[in-house]
């Protein structure tokens, strides 16, 4: 279903590459004139931070070679390659640029045109010539980047725009040779993604790069690799375990590749995200705004995405596609030589739409004014992570509160126990961890069906839940201490903090002590307020429990937080409400 519905991309998405042409990263331009003499190496890529960024441009793509290479040195590409291909330079540059001419002479013969002759003719006075490709770099003075690394190159003519690979002629020449050996093809079969019956099969899946974590040469989801993989006979390799044409085989890697390199694709965690839908829509832009960290010069561009979302939702219209239009998302990770599918999710975008709403409103809880309206989901688990580093994430919380977001579930238990154990060992709950306990806690509610009452955004001065009002009774204690003794270093929070929220009766009776020596150091009518806010939370707290399970401590926290966040919040009532 994952192959068939990016197969279907493919055929919608008008500016992918066609069977037999694929986007590369390329360097340089060898430029040459008609006998085969190189006039200059054109750079063609992007400074960026420091960085030489190769340019995205049309090649051609005679094998699993365009991505990947294999280690011996004989899979040289058509009209363009590595320097080490072209040049001959480096480890078995010989027998690379051997396999380059090989590789020319393979796919054009003695084709009667002034590009193909000229690169030909450039490679073998190279062969031929010990020293020259040296000579070459150093005229142009280029060896400190060819030493550094092995740039890609192409070819075009001193006379021509384009460049000899995209030259009327050859390109003609090319796709005729690339379809008689695709109908010459000894493997055939009934192909498992289009159901087309007797087709060329795709002896190995081209490789998929860009998924985070994996291997820089490429990764491959469909992979047979041992003899125990077999099937009734079939052999792992050759394409005959998991038949799939050639032409579904080049369509679905090409969509998914070019997902991962385009503004459809985000980062949880170590799952890298791609997202598409069967016809051009609104979500497939919005996506990564609504759930990736907006930018500096931006930042309230998220929230401007939520708006948008909300906006769609309350009327049923998107500005681009229908609310019945199927919307796909893909979660990728990196397992060794393979990529993991770690999760699949396909619905309507109206369905969708409403499950991202529900995330943002389970996710919604007050807050200080500088912090951000909505959290992007980068922001959400690093505020759960060891020293609110992206690196100290766990493996898989992404990908599954990803997944419990798409699916509408309940969050992984590990995120609300992540976030209790920061609130725990910092003494803190934070805008992230807050947010990640009330909505762990409410999905939970809702899924169960219980009676418990779903927590608010802000202070619930209704809500009897005893674990929550221990945590609002902890806040207003540490107030009091601060107005009693303003200028403290540290709080109650600092010291009691982890064990008021796991086993309450050991520390509140020593706190409820202490609090009649702060209480006394307060202004007559603050005292009186004070002791008021105190007896209004401890009515309806029976005794104080002997531990509190991982739950309660959560509650426990959102009870601290929000009671925290009232203190510093104004008042709206006016003095002749509060009479």
């Amino acid at each position: 279903m994952i192959l068939q519905a990016l197969n279907r991309y493919y055929e919608r998405v008008d500016n992918l590459p066609r069977e037999g042409w694929i986007r590369r990263g390329v360097d340089y331009v060898v430029v040459l004139d008609e006998q085969g003499v190189c006039v200059n190496l054109e750079a063609v890529g992007e400074q960026k931070k420091g960085k030489t960024v190769p340019r995205e441009m049309l090649v051609t793509a005679i094998g699993k070679q365009a991505m990947k290479h294999t280690n011996s040195g004989k899979d040289a590409n058509l009209l363009w390659d590595n320097a080490s291909f072209v040049f001959g330079t480096g480890n078995k540059g010989d027998i690379k640029l051997a396999s380059f001419i090989a590789t020319l002479q393979e796919w054009l013969g003695n084709i009667d045109d002034a590009g193909a002759k000229a690169v030909r003719q450039f490679a073998i006075n190279l062969q031929t010539q010990p020293g020259a490709a040296a000579t070459l770099i150093e005229r142009f003075q280029l060896k400190e980047d060819f030493e550094k690394r092995d740039p890609v190159l192409i070819f075009r003519l001193v006379s021509d725009i384009e460049c000899v690979h995209l030259r009327p002629a050859i390109r003609s020449t090319y796709e005729s040779a690339l379809a008689a050996t695709h109908s010459g093809s000894e493997l055939r079969g009934n192909c498992l993604v289009t159901g087309e019956m007797d087709v060329p099969l795709a002896p190995n899946e081209s490789v998929i790069k860009g998924v985070w974590g994996g291997q820089p040469a490429g990764c491959n989801i469909v992979s047979f690799n041992a003899r125990a993989f077999e099937s009734y006979g079939k052999r792992e390799r050759n394409g005959e375990n998991a038949p799939v044409s050639l032409r579904a085989s080049f369509a679905y890697t090409t969509a998914l590749n070019h997902l991962l390199t385009s503004k459809q694709r985000i980062q949880v965690g170590d799952t890298s995200t791609v997202f598409w839908a069967e016809e051009p829509h609104e979500l497939e832009s919005s996506m990564v705004d609504l759930f990736g960290e907006p930018p500096k010069d931006n930042p309230d561009k998220n929230t401007d995405a939520v708006k948008a979302l909300y906006s769609a939702i309350d009327s049923g219209k998107f500005s681009v596609g229908g609310p019945d239009t199927r919307f796909h998302v893909l979660g990728l990770a990196p397992n060794a030589a393979r990529i993991s599918i770690r999760f699949w999710e396909t619905a309507t975008a109206a369905e969708l739409a409403l499950r991202i709403k529900q995330h943002f409103d389970d996710l919604a809880v007050v807050h200080a004014d500088y912090e951000p309206e909505h959290l992007s989901l980068f922001r959400l688990l690093t505020g759960l992570a060891l020293l609110n580093k992206a690196d100290n994430i766990p493996p898989n919380l992404g990908g599954e509160v990803m997944r419990a977001v798409l699916e509408g579930q309940p969050y992984p238990v590990a995120m609300l126990n992540l976030a209790v154990a920061r609130c725990r060992a910092e003494q803190k709950p934070t805008y992230a961890r807050a947010a990640a306990i009330k909505a762990s806690l409410n999905r939970w509610i809702r899924s169960c069906k219980t009676q418990e009452k779903e927590f608010l955004p802000m202070l619930d001065l209704s809500n009897l839940n005893p674990a929550y009002r221990l945590g609002r009774l902890f806040a207003a204690l540490e107030k009091i201490q601060e107005e009693a003794s303003p200028g403290l270093n540290a709080t109650i929070r600092d010291r009691y903090y982890g064990a008021a929220s796991s086993t309450p009766v050991s520390v509140f009776t020593t706190l409820l002590r202490l609090k009649n020596h702060h209480i006394g150091k307060l202004s007559p009518g603050r005292a009186t307020q004070m002791e008021r806010l105190l007896g209004e939370i401890l009515g309806e707290v029976a005794d104080f429990p002997r531990q509190l399970p991982l739950q309660d401590q959560g509650r426990f926290a959102l009870g601290y937080y929000h009671q925290r966040q009232a203190f510093f919040t104004k008042s709206t009532t006016t003095p002749e409400e509060s009479k």
